[in-house]
C-alpha cells in the first residue's frame, strides 16, 4: 500500500497492489477504482488491459467515463430519476438526459472508501448516508478484491437502517490487446443469454424480456464485437453500439459465466461469472477521445468494453424484474469473477 495523491480537500488516497504468479493488480480507495489489470499474451508479454490514468489526478478530473469505477447507490440508469418505495416517491438527481445513471451526479465512484487489506487482497467500506443522491436509508457497502491464481474476485455486500434500492457494480473498460492497442471491434465476445431487455430511446428498459435470437444481440456462439455493430437493428440504433443488459442464464444467487471474451491479437481470454441476473455489454459508443490515458493514448470511441453484472437498469420502476429493494436486517451480497487466461 502507498499513498497515490489526495483529493481536492486533501484526504489521502492510498492505492495497493494485489499479485499472484499470473496477473497484477491495483485498486485504489477513491471510487474503491479498479486501477489496473496486467496479464501476459501467448508470448508472455505483459500489458495493462484496462483503461485509466497514470495519476490519481486524471480519475479526479474525469466525472464522465467512470473507468474502473464501482458505481452506486444504483448502477446504471433510472427512468427519471424516480422511483416509489413503500408507497413514498423518491427522486434522484438526473445527471443523463432525463434520467439518473449511476446513482446520480456524486455517485459511489466519487468518494473516499475505508480500505483494509485481507488476505490477498483489499476490502473497502464506504458508508452512504441518509438521503445521499434522494435515495433512502444509511447504506454501508463494501466491496472486497480479491487476487488468486489466474482470477480477481469482486465481492460485494451492503446493509441498510431503512428500506431501499441497491445495484452495485464494477465500471471497468477492457481492451485485451492493450489499453494503447487500438480498439475492440476484433475481439469476440460470447454472452451467456438468452434474453435481453430492450430499450427506449433513452436507454431505459421496455420492461420486456426479449430473445436475442435473430438480432445482432444474439452472442451464444462468439462473434466478433464489430462484425455487427453498424447493423440496422433498431435497438442497434438507439444505443449507438452495444449498451444492453443480458439476463444471464442460469440461477440468480449462483456463480455462473456470464460472457467470455477472446482477443486474436493477443490471445488473451477472459471468463466471466457472477451471482447476478444481468450483465451489461457496453462498447464504449460514448468515448469520444476526450480523454488522454496512459502512455499519451487518446480514448477514442470502442477502445474499450465493459461487461457490467448487475441487477437489470430501471428495475425499482419494473416490479416484473428481480427485486432492488434492501430492507433492515437483510444482507446483500453478490459475486462476481474475472478470470484471464491465452489461447495459442
Amino acid at each position: 500500500m502507498s499513498i497515490w495523491g489526495h483529493t481536492a480537500d486533501g484526504t489521502p488516497v492510498p492505492i495497493y497492489t494485489l499479485k499472484s504468479g499470473q496477473i497484477e493488480v491495483r485498486v485504489m480507495a477513491y471510487g474503491a477504482k479498479l486501477v489496473s489489470v496486467r496479464t501476459p499474451d501467448r508470448s508472455g508479454k505483459m500489458a495493462d488491459i484496462v483503461l485509466g490514468y497514470d495519476t490519481l489526478q486524471g480519475f479526479l478530473d474525469d466525472t464522465k467515463t467512470h473507468f474502473g469505477s464501482i458505481v452506486g447507490r444504483y448502477g446504471n440508469r433510472i427512468a427519471l430519476g424516480r422511483f416509489t418505495l413503500d408507497g413514498k416517491t423518491y427522486q434522484v438527481p438526473i445527471n443523463n438526459g432525463p434520467n439518473a445513471l449511476h446513482g446520480g451526479p456524486v455517485g459511489f465512484d466519487q468518494h473516499v472508501w475505508k480500505a483494509r487489506e485481507t488476505s490477498n487482497g483489499v476490502e473497502f467500506t464506504l458508508v452512504s448516508p441518509d438521503g445521499d443522491m434522494g435515495f433512502s436509508g444509511t447504506l454501508t457497502a463494501h466491496v472486497q478484491y480479491t487476487v488468486e491464481g489466474n482470477t480477481l474476485r469482486i465481492d460485494y455486500s451492503a446493509t441498510t437502517d431503512k428500506d431501499t434500492v441497491l445495484n452495485l457494480t464494477n465500471h471497468a473498460y477492457f481492451n485485451l490487446n492493450g489499453d494503447d492497442r487500438g480498439n475492440i471491434l476484433g475481439q469476440r465476445i460470447e454472452i451467456k443469454a438468452e434474453k435481453y431487455t430492450p430499450v427506449d430511446s433513452g436507454l431505459i428498459p421496455t420492461g420486456v424480456l426479449a430473445p436475442v435470437a435473430g438480432t445482432p444481440l444474439d452472442f451464444r456462439k462468439p462473434e466478433v464485437i464489430g462484425a455487427r455493430i453498424n447493423d440496422s437493428f433498431e435497438q442497434l440504433k438507439l444505443a449507438g453500439g452495444y449498451d444492453f443488459n443480458f439476463v444471464v442464464d442460469g440461477r440468480p444467487g449462483t456463480l455462473r459465466p456470464a460472457a467470455i471474451v477472446t482477443d486474436p491479437a493477443s490471445g488473451r481470454r477472459m471468463t466471466v461469472e457472477t451471482t447476478e441476473p444481468g450483465i451489461q455489454f457496453y462498447s464504449g459508443n460514448f468515448l469520444d477521445g476526450s480523454f488522454t490515458g496512459r502512455y499519451g493514448v487518446r480514448y477514442e470511441k470502442h477502445t474499450g468494453f465493459c461487461l457490467e453484472t448487475q441487477h437489470f437498469p430501471d428495475s425499482p420502476n419494473h416490479p416484473g424484474f428481480p427485486s432492488t429493494e434492501l430492507k433492515p436486517g437483510q444482507t446483500f451480497h453478490s459475486t462476481t469473477t474475472f478470470t484471464f487466461g491465452v489461447e495459442k
